[in-house]
């Protein structure tokens, strides 16, 4: 077949057909009786999940699609028509095979809309673009709450805060897994012995039942504490016990109702540690600063940026700087291994518009940032520019750590010596190490006694070895002797 012959054929060729989603929802009135207003989603996987979708993997995200709908009655069919998308549109994923599954989120409090506990799901339908056919999607499956199962040692502490359902207008409770040392005994009237208590604050998407695998954690160097696993989870994120214009007084009620309720119930003897990674270092350094009488210790690691000035790379008080490009409009990153990078700021920020609450940036915004007229957090980056609002990243400032330990150094250095132990992997995967840094020079420049190491070559994952943790163990009981 000559060149023509073979053109000829190819324009002859029948077009290939596309083919269309036809998505229909419903939720029955045995789950749920009322009309639903809120957010409703449409999840893709390649095999079909055993019970909800699994949620949205930050580095290889699953299609997601969104519709915000009011007021949707049960037993209505409803035909799916996102207007959110992540990482293809609507269109493009009906040219594949795909497992549909749909969730109902109530925002009841949970941060996941695909773990919350009261969360609506469908059983998934498989999508064969070969075979088209309508889907019908029925809401029927409820997410369950996931139930603490105490052991002899470890026990599960679960209060009403009156501060934070008073901000909320509704009852809001704190959580805790707290971790007995084996030389507790429950009866107190045969050993009268009280414990320092360490307060350890996971990271985002970490809770308390992170406890139930810490039982090793209360011989601290030899010294016998008690260990407290917090709950840093709310519905827009991890709220990172700061008292925020959203999320309500979580740093109040930390100190004011649950460590009080703890220490009398598990006989704490006074002395109070606090520990965290990523979010929970930045926590941990926090609560520290906040609270320099109440706690005696604090030992962060890899903590989320504690200097806005390199907010992972971006300088938020700068007119110049702009969440998604750098200076040379090239795409910024958000998260690397080994030299590569992983993740970049603008399509994470889009699976977070999906997602609509709970993301790690949109936490950040909850915790730092007012809210706004629509009473939402109020957004620092244009979801579509990128561009940076330079009147909310001013609020933003009273959390910036090292601007108040600047700014407080003369109150402030006399309470917080010998108490602050930060460290950081020198490649953090998520380019933390510079803010980090910029707190070591400033704390130098003040005269502090602040421990603040860069391990060189570490990361978000391995920078905590067995050495570090023995070497922290070790700080934690020699500030106890000291006391």
């Amino acid at each position: 077949m000559n060149v023509t012959h073979l053109f000829v054929g190819m324009l002859l060729l029948p077009a290939q057909p596309t083919a269309k989603l036809d998505v229909e929802l419903s939720f029955p009135k045995s789950v749920l009786a009322e009309p639903f207003s809120g957010r409703v989603f449409v999840m893709a996987t390649k095999s079909p999940s055993k019970g909800q979708p699994p949620g949205l993997n930050w580095f290889t995200p699953q299609p997601a699609y969104a519709q915000d709908v009011v007021k949707w009655t049960p037993d209505t069919p409803l035909k799916f028509a996102p207007t959110a998308a992540h990482p293809k549109t609507w269109d493009a994923l009906a040219n594949e095979k795909f497992y549909l599954q749909a969730v109902l989120d109530r925002d009841l409090g949970g941060m996941n809309f695909t773990s919350s506990a009261g969360n609506l799901y469908s059983k998934p339908v498989l999508h064969d673009p070969e075979k088209p056919a309508p889907i019908r999607l029925v809401i029927d499956q409820v997410i369950a709450e996931r139930k603490f199962v105490e052991t002899e040692r470890v026990k599960y502490v679960e209060i009403e805060s009156k501060l934070l359902s008073d901000f909320h207008k509704k009852p809001i409770k704190l959580r805790a897994g707290v971790v007995l040392p084996k030389s507790f005994t429950k009866d107190f009237k045969k050993d009268e012995r009280k414990y320092p208590v360490v307060y350890e604050i996971p990271g985002f998407g970490g809770n308390h039942f992170m406890a139930l695998n810490l039982e090793s954690r209360t011989d601290v160097a030899g010294t016998d504490m008690l260990w407290v696993v917090l709950d840093p989870s709310c519905r827009l994120g991890h709220h990172v016990f700061a008292d925020s214009d959203n999320n309500g007084p979580y740093g109040k009620a930390l100190t004011q109702e649950l460590i009080p309720h703890l220490e009398a119930k598990f006989r704490g003897n006074g002395t109070r540690f606090v520990t965290g990674h990523s979010s929970g270092g930045w926590s941990s350094l926090w609560l520290q600063v906040t609270y320099p009488d109440f706690f005696h210790g604090t030992w962060s690691t890899a903590p989320d940026p504690v200097d806005f000035r390199d907010f992972q790379k971006v300088d938020i008080y700068d007119r110049k700087q702009n969440l998604f490009v750098d200076e040379k409009g090239e795409a910024r990153p958000l998260a690397r291994s080994g030299g590569k990078v992983l993740l970049r700021y603008k399509p994470f920020s889009d699976m977070e518009v999906v997602m609509g609450r709970g993301g790690q940036l949109q936490s950040f915004e909850a915790v730092f940032g007012p809210r706004g007229k629509d009473g939402k957090p109020a957004p620092l980056w244009d979801r579509t520019t990128g561009v940076i609002d330079l009147k909310v990243a001013e609020t933003w400032k009273r959390y910036d750590i090292r601007m108040i330990l600047e700014q407080n150094w003369k109150t402030l250095g006399p309470k917080l010596a010998g108490k602050v132990h930060v460290y950081m992997g020198g490649e953090d995967t998520f380019y933390l190490e510079g803010a980090t840094k910029l707190l070591q020079e400033s704390q130098k420049k003040l005269g502090s006694d602040a421990v603040i190491e860069i391990f060189p070559g570490r990361n978000h994952g391995n920078l905590i070895d067995a050495a570090l943790r023995k070497r922290i163990a070790s700080e934690m009981a020699n500030a106890v002797k000291k006391r």
